[in-house]
């Protein structure tokens, strides 16, 4: 899948950009940049595709993405609308690997971080009370000197190689060669997936999209993705579920009609499969969590 560069340029009096982006501009094709990424996700919900990972993304999410990693998010359209309370919000923070300069990255105190920017390159998630510091380092930089931004850049990464409150996103097996993938094809398949899970979906139409015939679009998608378009398309319907059922008050048996599931048994298995969790006991842990750190 040939993810398109995003070039992004800092001004005059940054070595680095941080900007918010609201609504709309929170949308973005499937793309990479040479420099690594924290995103902070401040209010949103929705799909994302990091490497070869699928799954939903939420209001709090930190996100570190390495050099060169493919990644898109796909919002709800509710968090589209910008002249709602919803509106969705997002802070990112784009950095070259050397902002600091080779010869300061040579330093023995800052190898945990030169660690940290090499396995960052699978995309990582941050957790617990490492992703809420990072979080609100991240909102604070958006009003701080250029100086103390850069400073507090390297204290967030410093955070994080520390305490390694973190989950690899992408498989170790992934290595997409961006500059080699047709982009049209996987992007019609995506926009197709995204806009008719909830719905049977017949491997001979997606195939049809993209003028291939079942099989060989099968052998397509494997060769791009490392996974298969089933197994993509389940990803899809259950993180959407994942959403719904801490977003919405709807029961199981409506999570699973509104997720492209008429065999209700089958969504319980295919959720379970991928979450490790039925989806009854993934909303009551969700909503644990979240009162754990509201109280």
């Amino acid at each position: 899948m040939k993810a398109t560069l995003k070039k992004t340029t800092p001004s005059p009096e940054h070595s680095f950009n941080i900007h918010k982006d609201i609504g709309h501009a929170i949308l973005s094709a499937w793309h990479y940049h040479p420099e690594c990424e924290l995103l902070v996700v401040k209010r949103s919900y929705g799909t994302c595709l990091i490497g070869d990972y699928v799954g939903p993304f939420k209001n709090g999410d930190v996100f570190l993405f390495g050099s060169n990693l493919p990644h898109t998010f796909r919002c709800e359209q509710e968090y589209m609308q910008n002249d709602t309370e919803k509106v969705g919000e997002t802070i990112v923070v784009l950095f070259q690997n050397n902002t600091w300069g080779d010869k300061f990255l040579n330093l023995p105190e800052i190898s945990p971080i030169v660690k940290l920017l090499n396995t960052s390159k699978l995309g990582l998630r941050l957790k617990g009370v490492t992703k809420r510091k990072v979080g609100k380092i991240a909102e604070e930089m958006l009003n701080e000197s250029p100086a103390r931004k850069l400073i507090s850049l390297l204290s967030a990464l410093e955070i994080i190689a520390a305490t390694k409150e973190y989950e690899m996103i992408s498989s170790n097996g992934f290595n997409l060669e961006v500059n080699s993938i047709d982009q049209s094809r996987i992007n019609t398949i995506f926009e197709y997936t995204f806009n008719n899970y909830h719905q049977k979906v017949a491997l001979e139409e997606v195939a049809a999209l993209i003028n291939m015939g079942k099989h060989s679009f099968c052998r397509y998608f494997k060769s791009k993705t490392k996974k298969t378009y089933i197994q993509f398309l389940m990803e899809v319907r259950i993180g959407n579920a994942c959403r719904l059922l801490v977003e919405e008050e709807f029961n199981m048996t409506e999570v699973g009609y509104a997720c492209g599931y008429n065999n209700i048994s089958h969504f319980y298995h295919q959720f379970k499969a991928l979450t490790k969790k039925n989806p009854m006991d993934y909303r009551s842990n969700y909503l644990k969590t979240e009162k754990k750190f509201t109280d």
